[in-house]
């Protein structure tokens, strides 16, 4: 199971189906959280995620496809676009040091 120290995450990507809507949203909103810590939020269509993405924030539904786009990258899951527990973990482990497992 991949990890990743916080201090190491540079880059964040948001990934859905189209690359548009909900996943733009939710890059801007991690953007905004994680503006004081360095850490770049792109969003992207889950078949194009890059290979410099530390971390992939996804749908659940998409999970399966964004770990065979990007195998061996974290992936954090999570169910609701807005206020996810998963993504509220992710942005506390960032600004407050500790571990992201996939």
């Amino acid at each position: 199971m991949p990890s990743i120290d916080s201090k190491d995450i540079r880059k964040i990507i948001v990934a859905c189906d189209a690359g548009m809507g909900s996943s733009v949203m939710l890059a801007s909103q991690l953007r905004k959280q994680l503006k004081e810590s360095g850490v770049a939020v792109e969003h992207t269509p889950v078949n194009s995620i890059p290979d410099d993405a530390d971390v992939i924030v996804v749908h659940s539904g998409l999970a399966a496809r964004a770990r065979a786009a990007a195998p061996g990258k974290v992936l954090v899951p999570f169910q609701i676009f807005l206020g996810d527990p998963a993504v509220t973990r992710l942005v506390a482990t960032i600004k407050n040091g500790g571990t992201v497992d996939a």
